[in-house]
């Protein structure tokens, strides 16, 4: 079977899946979980292009799909003008000591011969620096955080529309991996992974504890919309008569008195899905273009140089190829397009709950969309975003009809079958596993593997 065949076939099962979702539940499930499909191939394509183009083993994902889910606060809160007048000043002073800190440490290492006295210089500027900081910055925290701090208790953010966190939390993604790249990519590849979870943890707390910056463990709730709010729609008008003329053909069957009930539960749920496809065309178009940029970058001259890096890194650097200089960019790349989709995913759910970002969800997760979809392959990335999405939402009613079935010879009040049922949303983790190894049995290099053209 040819590949193209085969991602027809693929893509064609997956939009079945979809369907039966919404002929058997409902229209309004199906497209949460195409949105939410679109998202995760977003974040997939950003870790196949640092595995599957470069071999990257970046286990950090959690940590940059938080920095993008930031960014949307960052970007779309209004700014709290009594949380700023409190502490600016103090802020400003700790983040010149901050530099400052960074600029006469590097000068040091630099401009010094390395021994002894340059280690001395350089320990008594970190120490100094970090004291300085610590000086201006904690009394500013206090007093930004004392500002109605069950409401507010921090700077809030630009007051921008959130679409445009999209494109900042690519670029907080993207200065965030150039440091940790600079750090970590001259590590093994187990060691690297080590490094990443161990960076992406250590955002994550600092976003929990940092509650001038992001509200830590309160949460911000509310964020603004790209799309129309669904209360809104069920009182325009010409939203009303376009579900009238929708529904026509039923509504007019009925008498005048049951034509207001049935039109006005109409609304409600058209409202619903009508906003959800505002969302479908947003984050499709954010896919796409991500899509065809990386599909255009792999096949390119850099695309190739990068596959040959990945495949013999020593034969690459002999022919003089700056083998950690590629890496820092394609681990910049593929973060900042995490970053991107972290920020789609908080504009969806209208809220930053940093306690929510999990390994298992954000990491383990995509790590599994990428190996089952096929690595390298960007289509691939694509279908397992698709695929191992609805497999993790379906598997919990899927789940639970199993084990009803499964115990449907038992009493109603037997312990066991009790204990079944009430325990079957956890066969989503049996699911994953499952469907992770047969993939790997029957198809190692993923659904749709690699495709590699030789030139003759």
């Amino acid at each position: 079977m040819s590949s193209e065949l085969k991602t027809k076939l693929a893509f064609a099962m997956v939009a079945g899946l979809l369907l039966i979702i919404g002929f058997s539940q409902s229209w309004s499930v199906a497209l949460g979980i195409f949105n939410l499909c679109l998202i995760s191939a977003v974040m997939a394509l950003g870790v196949n292009i640092q595995w599957g183009y470069a071999g990257l083993l970046n286990v950090g994902i959690m940590g940059f799909a938080a920095l993008g889910g930031m960014a949307a606060v960052l970007v779309s809160q209004a700014p709290v003008a009594a949380a700023w007048e409190a502490g600016w000043a103090k802020l400003a002073l700790a983040a010149i000591f901050f530099l400052a800190t960074v600029i006469g440490t590097r000068l040091c290492y630099r401009k010094m011969s390395p021994g002894r006295h340059r280690t001395l210089s350089m320990t008594a500027i970190i120490i100094l620096g970090l004291i300085m900081v610590r000086y201006w910055l904690d009394p500013a925290v206090a007093s930004i955080e004392a500002i109605e701090s069950a409401k507010t208790g921090f700077l809030g953010g630009m007051g921008l529309p959130i679409i445009f966190s999209w494109i900042f939390g690519g670029f907080v993604a993207a200065g965030i991996a150039w440091v940790v790249g600079k750090v970590a990519l001259g590590l093994r590849a187990d060691y690297l992974a080590i490094a990443t979870l161990g960076i992406s943890e250590i955002i994550i707390a600092v976003m929990k504890n940092e509650d001038w910056l992001t509200r830590g463990v309160k949460n911000v709730t509310g964020l603004s919309r790209p799309v129309p709010y669904e209360i809104n729609l069920q009182t325009t008008e010409w939203f009303i008569n376009l579900v009238s003329w929708w529904h026509s053909g039923t509504l007019s069957a009925l008498s005048k008195t049951d034509q207001a009930g049935v039109l006005k539960q109409a609304v409600i749920e058209s409202s619903s899905i009508f906003v959800k496809l505002c969302y479908t065309g947003l984050f499709a178009s954010v896919l796409i273009i991500v899509l065809l940029l990386s599909v255009k970058a792999l096949n390119s001259p850099w695309g190739r140089m990068m596959r040959a890096i990945r495949d013999n890194e020593i034969a690459a650097g002999a022919m003089g190829k700056d083998v950690t200089r590629r890496h820092l960019e394609v681990f910049i790349i593929g973060s900042a397009v995490v970053g991107v989709a972290g920020a789609m995913l908080t504009t969806l759910d209208g809220q930053f709950t940093p306690t929510s970002y999990q390994p298992l969800r954000y990491t383990f997760l995509i790590w599994v969309m990428v190996i089952v979809g096929g690595s390298g392959n960007n289509m691939g990335s694509v279908l397992g975003g698709f695929l191992i999405w609805i497999i993790w939402i379906e598997a919990e009613p899927v789940g639970v009809w199993l084990m009803q079935f499964g115990t449907s010879w038992m009493d109603e009040g037997n312990s066991l079958r009790i204990h079944l049922i009430d325990n079957a949303q956890h066969m989503r983790l049996f699911f994953m596993g499952l469907v992770l190894l047969l993939v790997l049995r029957f198809s190692p290099g993923g659904i749709l593997p690699e495709v590699v053209r030789r030139r003759s």
